[in-house]
């Protein structure tokens, strides 16, 4: 964050033209992938070497990017090498940053113009919810899309991550009025070979971040795999809504525990944050896909919810004064008073006289007391103790 505008950095690892060495052929799709998917571009180059044939490969690529590029020059210690930074306006990228990331002199003001390069955030789209359906490649996210528009705008291939560029979709049926953030658009088939895993991944933390409920698809036949766990994680820690979709429940073989069986499993990982709905799909089978859609909007109300004052006092001091914290070296914590602050997600703060004295396991007592309360399912509360 910086001057109040978030971001992503996405670092590559270090770019080889011309290398038959598969790890640095990786690499080089990872750097033309984060090219095309960059809001603004910094090369790093390094003053002591100069412009190396490297930099001169990396320009030439840059260049032809149309994207803002900022040529950040590294190891400007002192006074004298900041004097040997002017070779790099020979790159032909336009103006050039001198930085030292050993004492960070220089990048406040890099910063400064890395967020002129940010577009405002369209006022229209902000008016309507944003759900964005994300997971692993090839689990159906281009398919639930189709079925809800009803028309097959992106050609949907078995080749897992054959789909690109983020498209905001107005949807307004049924009922339902937001905008679907697609991460979907047909890819060349020259660009297959691509790193799709980390394709995928950059695509997703650009979809979660834009989104206020991210609708997290896991495919039933592989179940919850530790990647789709971090994506739970990096909503959560973002503050985000969250629906578990399973899709492709139709292939699963069923008695009367297997719904309930799958869901324990899938709480297991997600521990301890598992107040989620979870809604078993088949996108193919046209199952419960308006489901999931209604859950989502019941999880964005959830997470702009706000509760009076009175009313919090009014049901959560009596079960406080039920099952108080435990207390410490003969010390007794008293909350007198909570109220809930304003946020882009549900927060509250408690007052009380010795707030240090509280431990997490009483804060996820208070969490639990107030989501049986007031129903914050599928949204991240964050609980806050304060000095009264």
């Amino acid at each position: 964050e910086w001057v109040s505008r978030t971001f992503t950095v996405i670092d590559t690892g270090g770019y080889v033209a011309n290398s038959e060495d598969v790890f640095e052929a990786a690499i080089r799709e990872q750097v033309v992938i984060a090219i095309e998917e960059a809001t603004v571009i910094l090369f790093m180059v390094d003053v002591t070497t100069g412009i190396t044939d490297l930099d001169d490969d990396i320009a030439a690529v840059l260049r032809r990017s149309k994207k803002p590029v900022h040529v950040v020059v590294n190891k400007v210690d002192n006074t004298a090498r900041y004097d040997e930074t002017s070779i790099f306006y020979g790159l032909g990228l336009g103006e050039i940053f001198p930085i030292s990331s050993m004492t960070g002199s220089g990048t406040g003001e890099l910063l400064d113009e890395v967020i002129k390069g940010f577009d405002d955030e369209d006022v229209e789209e902000n008016g309507l919810p944003k759900y964005a359906i994300v997971g692993r490649p090839n689990v159906g996210k281009s398919s639930i899309i189709n079925a809800l528009i009803g028309e097959d705008r992106n050609i949907v291939t078995p080749i897992a991550g054959t789909t690109r560029d983020s498209i905001h979709i107005h949807y307004n049926k049924f009922g339902q009025n937001f905008m679907l953030i697609d991460t979907a658009g047909l890819r060349k088939k020259t660009k297959v070979h691509e790193n799709i895993e980390f394709y995928s991944v950059m695509r997703t933390i650009k979809a979660l971040e834009e989104a206020d409920v991210v609708l997290i698809m896991i495919d039933a036949m592989e179940g919850m795999e530790s990647q789709d766990v971090n994506i739970f994680h990096l909503a959560e820690k973002n503050k985000k809504g969250v629906v578990i979709l399973v899709n492709k429940w139709d292939l699963i073989e069923k008695n009367n525990k297997t719904t309930k069986v799958f869901e324990e499993q899938i709480k297991q990982k997600l521990a301890p944050f598992t107040d989620i709905p979870i809604v078993f799909t088949s996108v193919t089978e046209k199952q419960r896909i308006f489901k999931a859609i209604e859950a989502a909007s019941k999880v964005y109300e959830n997470r702009k919810k706000k509760i009076p004052t009175s009313k919090l006092n009014e049901v959560m001091l009596p079960l406080i004064e039920a099952f108080p914290p435990p207390s410490l070296k003969g010390k007794f914590v008293k909350i007198k008073y909570i109220t809930q602050i304003a946020g882009i997600a549900p927060m509250f703060a408690f007052f009380c006289n010795l707030p240090q004295y509280i431990k997490e396991p009483y804060k996820r007592f208070i969490e639990n007391k107030l989501r049986e309360n007031f129903d914050f399912e599928g949204v991240p509360v964050q609980i806050f103790f304060r000095q009264k």
